[in-house]
């Protein structure tokens, strides 16, 4: 079976390729041989699980890797304990390539506690395997509680889809070529990736997700670019300070276009929306509510992304070299400079082997040099962000504490109104 153009484009982008996501829980560590238990019973039936890339015999000008069962399913291969702890796991995974040869995936069990006392069971995937949003359906379906899927469950349900103009398609087409800049670096060092994983207060999320205070609320995702370009502001300055000056940086946000019907599909099912940062607005309102319009617009690109797709994969299929180029073109840091998704784990309260689901730690891909991706979850009453950079080292601890410091200024920015709105309310 050949790889689709997505898929063959993620293992020819001379990247790592590398995600992951992290579930973290109270209690003793678990035991692997029990994880494997679990792992073969839930996923042991799963074909994408067992898929190997197999590399061209020929030119890869002609023809492009394909899938290879690995069959019998065997867990003890992917499923070990570790003696590294989580953020050590996750800083090395992102820079290290899985090892071919086998389905590109694992999980691994920590032993070794985090300082809150918790364990965590983690999955490292390569990206033309699994997605993001696969990830989190794979660690749902582990859980104690979780629904089996049905059969029917995989196959797509065809749904009416509004017409698309050429001239929507066109702009389109247009967002996803036009060049942005990079994102500076804090100092003159050379280019090192890094990993930063930081715990958000939920009060402070609860009072931004109440703003505008005049309007219906924001959404994770409009948080996260609005106070993402809060923080290049305030780390960078306005974008005429910049080395390329008012070059618009743009993120790109991952938008599923799994329907209903096919929602627990493995696989990559996602496009990619740019979007201009508002970093030379003054106010972090401002800048939420810019982001607001911005995401406001994703269904309907969303659309025109559906009429796209299919004739670039066509392409790229029928000349496989076509989805390399295509590849290392959009991974270069002018175009796409900076992933930036969010996402709620809606299945609370969630268990694992009798233990509740504490939080969910993302981790993005390494994009090249110039670049930041982030990721933020909220499982429970946790909010994690985790910022994968390859700038200076340490610029991902500074880009996570600038985005909490301009998450923190988005809630203040309500107490003013609710202090007068108290003060209306007092005889």
């Amino acid at each position: 079976m050949r790889l689709t153009a997505i898929e063959e484009g993620h293992l020819r982008n001379g990247l790592p390729g590398t995600v992951g996501i992290a579930a973290v829980f109270p209690g003793e560590p678990f035991e692997p041989a029990w994880v494997r238990a679990r792992v073969a019973e839930r996923w042991g039936g799963l074909d994408r699980m067992s898929l190997v890339p197999v590399p061209p015999a020929g030119p890869s000008a002609l023809s492009g890797h394909r899938w290879s069962a690995a069959r019998p399913f065997d867990p003890a291969v992917h499923v070990v304990g570790t003696d590294e702890d989580v953020d050590s796991l996750l800083a090395g995974g992102v820079t290290r390539a899985l090892r071919p040869g086998r389905p590109l995936w694992r999980l691994l069990v920590t032993r070794r506690p985090t300082p809150a006392g918790e364990h965590a069971v983690v999955l490292l995937a390569h990206h033309a395997l699994l997605d993001g949003r696969s990830l989190e359906t794979l660690f749902r379906m582990l859980m104690d509680d979780a629904v089996p899927p049905s059969p029917a469950a995989s196959a797509a349900v065809a749904r009416q889809r509004p017409a698309v103009r050429l001239g929507a398609v066109g702009r389109e087409l247009r967002r996803i070529g036009v060049q942005g800049q990079p994102v500076p670096p804090s100092s003159g060092g050379g280019a090192r990736p890094s990993v930063a994983v930081v715990g958000i207060d939920p009060r402070v999320m609860r009072a931004a997700r109440r703003q505008p205070a005049d309007g219906r609320g924001a959404t994770l995702n409009e948080l996260l670019l609005s106070t993402y370009a809060g923080a290049l502001r305030a780390c960078h300055g306005p974008l005429r300070s910049w080395p390329k000056g008012p070059v618009p940086l743009y993120a790109t946000v991952p938008v599923d276009l799994r329907g209903r019907g096919d929602a627990r599909q493995l696989g990559n099912g996602v496009t990619a929306l740019r979007v201009p940062l508002p970093v030379d607005l003054d106010s972090p309102v401002a800048r939420l509510r810019a982001c607001q319009d911005q995401v406001a617009a994703f269904d309907r690109r969303c659309e025109a992304h559906r009429a796209i797709l299919p004739a670039l994969q066509g392409a790229a299929r029928t000349v496989p070299w076509l989805a390399g180029v295509m590849a290392r073109r959009l991974a270069r840091p002018e175009l796409t400079t900076s992933l930036c998704t969010a996402f709620k784990w809606r299945d609370i309260p969630s268990h694992l082997h009798g233990r509740p689901l504490s939080r969910v730690v993302p981790l993005p891909q390494l994009s090249p040099p110039g670049t930041a991706n982030l990721c933020l979850v909220h499982t429970a009453d946790a909010y994690t962000l985790t910022v994968v950079s390859h700038l200076c080292a340490g610029d991902a601890e500074l880009i996570g504490a600038a985005v909490v410091r301009e998450l923190e200024a988005v809630a203040a920015a309500g107490a003013p109104a609710a202090r007068a709105a108290q003060g209306l309310r007092t005889p």
